[in-house]
């Protein structure tokens, strides 16, 4: 039973640490929407349309403070999470930021904060892909939300661990996974290593500002060469 609770409490708590409350300044993603040129509900269909007319996977490489992450995401089975990151990416929107929040049996979580911790303004929210059929296990890449199951914008994580308990439906839908770390989990368990503290009304904020200096797509020659895809037959 004290498993399960904690399980719960867990999930409570990542639920709410999609979005930032400061004593005197809430932005939430679901009352203060940022204004943009498409409904949401079309900007999905467009992410999706777009994602399928290309590969199945899209290769990232993230550059942070503590070193490289290298990421696969499957836009074969989440086609509108990974065109989103990619929008947010190519934007130069992650370049900056910071994994504002890091529990060290859990997850790390950034994408959404500047080294200050100011909230950065995003894009519509999307629609939650969390019945694709990717888990969140040890590596995985999960969208951040709200209690609203189709709240998530561009805040990400990355489960240090097997987190199955997400996956399981609560108040309408799981979290959703979209792809994977394929190089560099050594820098994410240094960043998952961080002491942290409290912060602007904040918890698990890390002492040292771990920054996101940048998120760029690579190319097809980059990730040969990096041998992040295993050679075929």
């Amino acid at each position: 039973m004290k498993s399960v609770i904690a399980g719960v409490l867990v999930m409570i708590g990542l639920v709410f640490a999609a979005f930032a409350v400061q004593p005197d300044s809430v932005v939430s993603q679901e009352v203060q929407p940022v204004e943009t040129t498409a409904p949401a509900a079309d900007k999905n269909v467009e992410s999706a349309q777009d994602a399928k007319e290309e590969e199945k996977f899209v290769y990232f490489q993230m550059t942070t403070s503590m070193g490289e992450i290298f990421l696969e995401l499957n836009s074969e089975l989440a086609p509108i999470s990974t065109a989103n990151f990619k929008a947010y990416a190519e934007a130069e929107y992650y370049n900056g930021t910071i994994f504002h929040r890091v529990i060290s049996n859990f997850m790390i979580q950034g994408g959404g904060f500047t080294a200050d911790m100011k909230q950065k303004k995003t894009e519509a929210p999307i629609k939650n892909e969390w019945t694709n059929g990717l888990k969140n296990e040890r590596g995985t890449i999960a969208m951040a939300r709200t209690s609203v199951p189709d709240s998530a914008t561009s805040q990400f994580f990355i489960n240090v661990k097997d987190n199955f308990f997400l996956d399981r439906p609560n108040g309408g839908a799981a979290y959703a996974v979209f792809g994977r770390v394929v190089k560099g989990m050594d820098t994410v368990d240094k960043i998952r290593d961080v002491a942290t503290g409290n912060k602007n009304g904040m918890g698990d904020v890390p002492v040292e500002v771990v920054t996101i200096e940048q998120v760029v797509v690579l190319e097809a020659d980059k990730v040969e060469e990096l041998g992040l895809v295993e050679a075929e037959g």
